[in-house]
């Protein structure tokens, strides 16, 4: 090899070097200043903001226009839900539970075009959690509603500025593709996404069963990634990110019993931020099973930190016990899928 070949070799493993350090760099501060903003001022679901800031940085490569569209939809669709739900739909079950449905099974459709993931996942939690806190809270769904709204425009500006501050290196400009599966494989998915999350969604709406909120959520937003063909072992990989994340939720939040401070908070998570950041750049395959285990600490935690309850000792371990629950009612709800063909929904796609 030649010194000039040699040269070049060299300027590459930089570039892939600085590329990789970089976009580390742009997770940990991207991560530490979402918690300290939702921290600081703690709006409702405010704890959302890291989680939302950790799906763009990991699954964008810049922002674009497209991120601005879907942010300004998602706000006119979950305010003119929660505006909705606040007029008394909520005691009318059998009309509420099949337009739910109908609106899930739309947010599932468009959760597998990465072109519409961010807005679809807004719109499924705010279509679960507003006609939710309508029915035990009358009132609380537009303010619900407007927080999970400017969660997600706090989440698109910490996005933005990082990239303004911290633009990409890679030469490789992102391109948002249509979906790669066909209209049909699609439908089909979201069918199964919705016979997986339907179930619980039902029981906690007709028992009225209040602290189901962050269990909610992640069936949400968990279920559709245990609808594919493959569905009990990704429903196993969901079981192992979310055990793993309470493991160390539990040590996250004992070290924050020992120092209750902000400052302190806030470095923590921006220490699991470059921890796990470093794992996802570096392993790009295994990105999910990292992405999975810090959304877990995050939401746990996050909840607990902004939580005003006497009992958060009692009420982060039964947000622990929840995650570990969806995940085991993930595993049986893909075990009865896999064990079913589901020949109706096939020869209605195939229609």
């Amino acid at each position: 090899m030649s010194d000039s070949d040699s040269s070049i070799e060299r300027s590459v493993v930089a570039s892939a070097d600085a590329i990789f350090t970089r976009r580390v760099l742009r997770f940990t501060l991207g991560i530490g200043l979402a918690v300290a903003i939702s921290a600081i001022f703690a709006w409702p679901l405010a704890f959302i903001v890291p989680v939302f800031v950790a799906k763009f940085l990991v699954d964008r490569q810049e922002p674009t226009l497209q991120t601005v569209y879907e942010l300004l939809i998602s706000m006119i669709c979950t305010i003119g839900l929660a505006w909705l739900v606040s007029f008394g739909p909520t005691h009318y079950p059998m009309v509420l539970l099949p337009l739910l449905a109908m609106m899930m099974l739309w947010g599932y459709y468009l959760f597998s075009d990465p072109r519409w993931n961010f807005f679809a996942t807004i719109f499924i939690v705010a279509t679960l959690l507003l006609p939710y806190l309508s029915l035990l809270q009358p009132g609380a769904a537009i303010l619900v509603g407007v927080g999970l709204s400017f969660s997600g425009v706090v989440a698109v500006a910490i996005f933005a500025l990082l990239h303004a501050l911290l633009p990409d290196l890679s030469p490789n400009k992102e391109q948002l593709t249509p979906a790669v599966q066909s209209h049909d494989e699609r439908t089909h998915e979201a069918f199964r996404a919705l016979i997986i999350a339907f179930p619980v969604i039902c029981f906690f709406y007709f028992l009225e069963i209040s602290g189901a909120l962050l269990t909610m959520i992640f069936i949400a937003i968990l279920s559709l990634q245990a609808a594919g063909a493959k569905s009990i072992k990704v429903s196993l990989f969901l079981l192992i990110t979310n055990g793993i994340g309470g493991a160390l939720a539990i040590v996250f939040y004992n070290l924050m019993t020992i120092v209750p401070e902000l400052p302190f908070y806030i470095g923590m998570s921006m220490l699991a931020a470059l921890l796990f950041g470093q794992k996802i750049y570096a392993n790009p395959e295994k990105a999910p099973l990292y992405a999975g285990i810090l959304s877990a600490l995050l939401v746990v935690v996050g909840s607990t930190a902004s939580s005003t309850d006497k009992d958060v000792a009692v009420n982060f371990y039964l947000r622990i016990l929840q995650l570990f629950l969806v995940g085991v009612y993930m595993i049986f709800a893909s075990f009865f899928l896999e064990t079913r063909d589901w020949k109706f929904l096939k020869k209605r796609n195939s229609l």
